[in-house]
């Protein structure tokens, strides 16, 4: 773990007790995070999960903001319970009022483009061509068969696999 970050998580909780003069129990944080998401609070489990990638790409943003955005989802659980919404005024009052920082929801970091493969399907029609996901094309891997709604023939894989 960075020690950058562990050291801003940990500046974030020593705010929030001298705000709210009162201990709050330390997460357990992690760099597991993949995807567009820059941070996940697990609320019930005292967890946070950071993205590596954007944090590495957006260092000095993400531990001001993403990091504090975060925590406060935590302090807020533990102060106010698990019946608000997550950037409801409570949210927003820690985010304000402990960090001095706007309650942004969502970050602005640019996201790598995802690739995308697709699996080429062919059924007895002349122009009988479908592209399967690899969701779906995983499916027939395990059993699932998909008929052409036109002719009725089963959809099979063709081996072609499409790189986009």
């Amino acid at each position: 773990m960075p020690e950058q970050l562990t050291e801003r998580v940990e500046d974030c909780y020593r705010q929030a007790e001298a705000f709210f003069k009162r201990r709050f129990p330390r997460p357990e944080v992690s760099l597991a995070l993949r995807g567009q998401r820059a941070g996940v609070a697990h609320l019930t489990e005292n967890r946070l999960r950071f993205n590596r990638q954007l944090y590495q790409e957006n260092r000095a943003h993400f531990l001001e903001q993403t990091v504090a955005h975060e925590v406060a989802h935590l302090v807020a659980h533990q102060l106010f319970g698990g019946a608000i919404r997550p950037h409801g005024e409570e949210w927003q009052l820690i985010m304000r009022g402990v960090y001095g920082l706007p309650p942004d929801r969502c970050h602005t970091y640019e996201l790598p483009q995802r690739t995308r493969t697709l699996y080429l399907y062919r059924c007895s029609c002349p122009d009988g061509r479908f592209e399967f996901t690899a969701q779906r094309h995983a499916l027939v891997r395990k059993g699932r068969r998909y008929l052409c709604r036109r002719c009725r023939g089963p959809l099979d894989f063709t081996q072609e696999v499409i790189q986009g």
